[in-house]
């Protein structure tokens, strides 16, 4: 678990082991050149955000922009979230 800044930015990247950069540059080497990483997302008084698959490259700062949506006053759950699938790159 990691928590942000008052802007919403982690102070340090997370770093995450992923393939070799070599593994993205001649096609039909049958390893996938990324990891995928899931992200959740928690503010009181907002729907909880998760992400599935994320993507992360070799050499690459992987940025990801949320939107938060604020509850309604009187929710119909107070459990409510986000749900976002990644689909896997067509390399």
């Amino acid at each position: 678990m990691r928590l942000t800044n008052r802007s919403g930015q982690l102070d340090m990247p997370i770093t995450v082991e992923v393939p070799d950069k070599s593994a993205s540059l001649e096609p039909n080497t049958g390893i996938i050149p990324y990891t995928t990483v899931n992200l959740y997302a928690r503010k009181e008084d907002y729907e909880e955000i998760f992400i599935r698959n994320l993507q992360v490259f070799a050499d690459t700062v992987t940025g990801q922009d949320l939107e938060f949506i604020p509850l309604s006053e009187f929710p119909k759950s107070f459990n409510e979230s986000e749900s976002f699938l990644t689909p896997p790159q067509n390399l």
